[in-house]
Formats: C-alpha cells, sequence, structure tokens
C-alpha cells in the first residue's frame, strides 16, 4: 500500500491526503454529532416525562370519603395513548393507571443515569420516570389533616427519540458527504492549476538537449517561493553541464588536432625518406626525426590521460591521503635542474616553514602539479634568469609560489592560460615541447584537494603563479601555530 501510495504523483497524495482529513473530521463531526443530540433530546425527553408526571401528581385530589382517600380525576389528563403511568399510595393503593399500563419484570429494570428506568415492554424499549410526592386529606381539620405519600410512574418509548437522533445524525452524516463531493473536485482543480509551473518547469526543462541548451524558466516558477530554489539550481546545473559539453568538445577537437598534426609530421618524414634512395646518414638522421616527433607524440598521449585520469571520479577515489609538499619541491627541483642550467636559469627554492606539512594529494599528482608549475616558469624565462620557488604556511594551509622574470603573459591571454591546448604566448610554443595541457592539468590537481590556483603578471617582469592547498586534517592547527610563532 505505501509503495502504491510513493509511486503517485504529487497532486494525487495531496488530494488523497486533503480528502482522508476531511473524512476523518467528517466521521469526528457525525461521533460528535451523535453525543449532541442524544443529549439534547434525552434532556428535552426527561422534561417531558417530568412534565407529564407531575400533571399525574397534581390530578390527584381528597375523594371526600370517611376514609380520606385519594382519586385521580382523569378528566383533567390529556395523556398520549402510548405513554404508560401508574400512580399509588403509600400503602401500594392503586390510585390510577393507564390502560395499557403493564409491570415490567424486576429484573428487565435497568437504572439510567438520568434516574429513569429503562424497561422493555411489549417489544418496546421504554424510560420509566419514578416520582415521588405528598398530599394533604382536609387540611382544615383541627388535627391538621391526613398525609399522603404518593408514587407516580411515568414511561414513554423512546425509539421517537432514536428516531430524532438518527436524523440529526444522518443530517450530519449526508452534509460531511456533500462537503467531500465537493471539496473533492475542487481541491484536484485548484491543485491542477497550482502546480502549473511545475508542469511549466518540467516541459522547458525536457526540452534540453546536448545540442540545444536553450533554457528560460517561466516567471511563474521564478516567483513561486517553493520553486524558486529548484528552478535557480537547474539554471546553475544546467549552465555547468553545457560548459563542461562545450569543454569536452573543445578538448576532442583540440585532442584530435594535436595528434593528427604530430602523426602527419611522422608520416611526411616517412614520406620524405621513400621518394629516392638515401644514404645510411640519411636514413639514420630522418629515423631519429620521427623518433623525436613520436617522443613528443608519446608525451601528448600520457598528458592527456594524466588530465583524464585527474578529472575523473575514479581517480580521486582511488588518491592516497597524502603528501608532503616540501619533499615534493625538493624532487622538482633536482628533476628539472639540468633543464634549467641547460637554458640558462637558476632555481632558487625556499621551504620556510612549509617543512612537514603534509596536503591532501597523491605523491605522484603533487610532483606533476609542482613540476609543471616550475617548468612553465622556466621555459618563460631567458637566459640567466632566476625562478624562485617559495613554499610557506598560509591559512591553514601552504602556499607555493613560483615566479620569473620572463616577459610575462599578454594581458588578453590571462583568463585563458589554464584553458586546455591553449598556446597563446610564444613561450609556450611547440619549440618548448608543450601541448598547452601542463597548466590545465595543475589547475584539475589543485581543484580536486580543495585548493586555489591563479597566474598573474608581476609588478616588474614576469608572472608568478600562486597555488594555496589545504594541509591535512591535525596539521593545520601546526601550521596556524607556525605562522603565529613567525609573526611574533
Amino acid at each position: 500500500m505505501k509503495w502504491f501510495f510513493y509511486r503517485r504523483s504529487i497532486a494525487f497524495r495531496l488530494i488523497a491526503a486533503v480528502l482522508a482529513v476531511e473524512a476523518l473530521f467528517a466521521v469526528l463531526l457525525v461521533v460528535l454529532s451523535f453525543g449532541y443530540e442524544r443529549h439534547t433530546h434525552f434532556t428535552a425527553f426527561g422534561v417531558m416525562l417530568h412534565g407529564r408526571a407531575d400533571t399525574i401528581m397534581g390530578a390527584i385530589q381528597d375523594s371526600e370519603d370517611k376514609e380520606d382517600t385519594l382519586i385521580i380525576s382523569k378528566s383533567d389528563l390529556r395523556l398520549p395513548g402510548e405513554d404508560i403511568w401508574q400512580a399509588l399510595d403509600q400503602d401500594g393503593t392503586v390510585l390510577g393507571r393507564s390502560a395499557n399500563w403493564v409491570a415490567p419484570e424486576s429484573d428487565s429494570r435497568a437504572k439510567s443515569r438520568d434516574g429513569t428506568l429503562s424497561v422493555e415492554i411489549n417489544g418496546r424499549h421504554y424510560a420509566v420516570l419514578e416520582m415521588h410526592g405528598t398530599r394533604f386529606v382536609d387540611p382544615d381539620a383541627p388535627d391538621g389533616g391526613k398525609l399522603h405519600q404518593v408514587t407516580v410512574f411515568y414511561g414513554a418509548p423512546t425509539d421517537r427519540v432514536w428516531h430524532a437522533i438518527r436524523g440529526g445524525v444522518e443530517f450530519y452524516a449526508a452534509g460531511s458527504l456533500l462537503l467531500l463531493a465537493i471539496t473533492g473536485p475542487l481541491i484536484a482543480w485548484l491543485l491542477h492549476r497550482g502546480l502549473s509551473p511545475v508542469r511549466e518547469l518540467a516541459n522547458l526543462a525536457a526540452q534540453v538537449s546536448a545540442n540545444s541548451w536553450q533554457f528560460s524558466p517561466p516567471e511563474s516558477a521564478r516567483t513561486t517561493p517553493e520553486l524558486a530554489p529548484l528552478t535557480l539550481a537547474m539554471e546553475n546545473v544546467l549552465a555547468r553541464l553545457e560548459k563542461a559539453f562545450r569543454q569536452q568538445r573543445v578538448f576532442v577537437s583540440d585532442a584530435a588536432h594535436e595528434l593528427k598534426t604530430a602523426v602527419a609530421v611522422i608520416k611526411s618524414s616517412l614520406q620524405v625518406l621513400t621518394l629516392r634512395p638515401r644514404s645510411n646518414a640519411e636514413y639514420e638522421d630522418g629515423l631519429e626525426r620521427c623518433l623525436t616527433d613520436a617522443e613528443r607524440l608519446e608525451g601528448l598521449v600520457g598528458a592527456m590521460l594524466t588530465l583524464a585520469r585527474v578529472e575523473s571520479a575514479e581517480g580521486a577515489a582511488a588518491a592516497p591521503a597524502s603528501c608532503e609538499i616540501a619533499s615534493r619541491l625538493d624532487e622538482v627541483v633536482l628533476h628539472l635542474g639540468p633543464l634549467a642550467e641547460l637554458r640558462g636559469v637558476r632555481l632558487n627554492f625556499s621551504e620556510g616553514a612549509a617543512r612537514g606539512i603534509s596536503v591532501a594529494m597523491s605523491g605522484e599528482d603533487c610532483f606533476i602539479l609542482l613540476s609543471n608549475l616550475v617548468l612553465n616558469a622556466v621555459q618563460h624565462s631567458s637566459n640567466g634568469a632566476v625562478v624562485d620557488v617559495i613554499a610557506e604556511t598560509d591559512e591553514g594551509g601552504v602556499s607555493v609560489s613560483v615566479r620569473d622574470r620572463g616577459e610575462g603573459v599578454d594581458a588578453a591571454a590571462l583568463p585563458h592560460v589554464f584553458d586546455r591546448f591553449f598556446r597563446g604566448d610564444p613561450s609556450r610554443a611547440r619549440s618548448t615541447g608543450g601541448a598547452g595541457l601542463g597548466l590545465a592539468i595543475s589547475k584539475a590537481i589543485v581543484e580536486r584537494a580543495g585548493g586555489e590556483v591563479s597566474l598573474e603578471n608581476n609588478a616588474d617582469h614576469g608572472a608568478t603563479a600562486v597555488v594555496w592547498l589545504p594541509a591535512v586534517a591535525g596539521e593545520r592547527e601546526a601550521a596556524a601555530r607556525e605562522r603565529a610563532s613567525a609573526v611574533s
């Protein structure tokens, strides 16, 4: 039953819930109306019994005989023929009774809370009232007259009372059913109109595809408090998806172009060798060029695989907990030292207070990140320049700055330096061996670790790449203490 209910639409569930609440209140109303009608009608019924019993009590009078007995003057009585009554003197003498009086059996009597007796006579249920009173005979006599104790039993059938009670309850029940019959379709219509912004939003969202990202939510969805957060979330999600699809298309296109160029270079080199007979030296020189181009192609494919691994969820799940960043910087400086020396560039490494602080990424990713930044700075620097690599604690994490003193980056190219296959700056041309993926890989690694990366031009010459990475849990406090002690 629960599975069936939750498989239904929201409108169905809301209508069912409202009708269920209305039905519950209808049942409660019928129960309360039964109690109210019963109390009202039986109270009036009891007043009626007392009034008619008083009438009989008032009809009892002196018989004007020598024994000073009592009689009932029936000429003044106007009582329903279906009622039963009996008047008794104190000694049990019957002063009068109705023609249909039948003495109930003693075991059939049941006294109710209002003092009446509930009895069954000839198949009908009666409520019988027992009233006690006094009468004086010859009150003007010298002895003060004679006092008589009189008891009057008066009963009336209760079936008419119960009929009236049933009529009242049936009226309330019919009214409740009529209310349910009216409010059910009305609620369905109101909910259908009220949920129209949801349907409009769903219809517009269904039109979004990989080839059409046009999504303009209706104004009703924007202005509805319950739908405004959903509308904003859908816009943001679709914007991110559109950006991701666009980046994927650009990446595939750029990757195909790069691979096609590299393969074309190798193919053309081999074709040149086959145009005419060559000497051994010419063949060796041609094969060496092909090998160089193949190595460049291998590097491009490796960079693409690295970027795919870094951006994948599987790669993030498989990453180790942490690595010590200062040690990785030592390895990067040692690894890139020969290349920097060959280009006449000196690497100046300063670890500050970052020694011993770990960040949340694998050692391999940390090495790729730092080597890409340092290699980019070396390629930007001219002969005799100095590249400063500074690591220090900062805001519960580690900040690494790589500064070169080259020509800097063109202002128009700065927003795109972390894009894939971007080589807007001459120093990142193919002659340097770059494929335009190094900074893109670095950014993906930093963002997966929860950090930030930026590249800005220096005020004098060159550019500075700054990476901030959060320290792993338990070491952020140590980094903060190190920073506080350094300030003091």
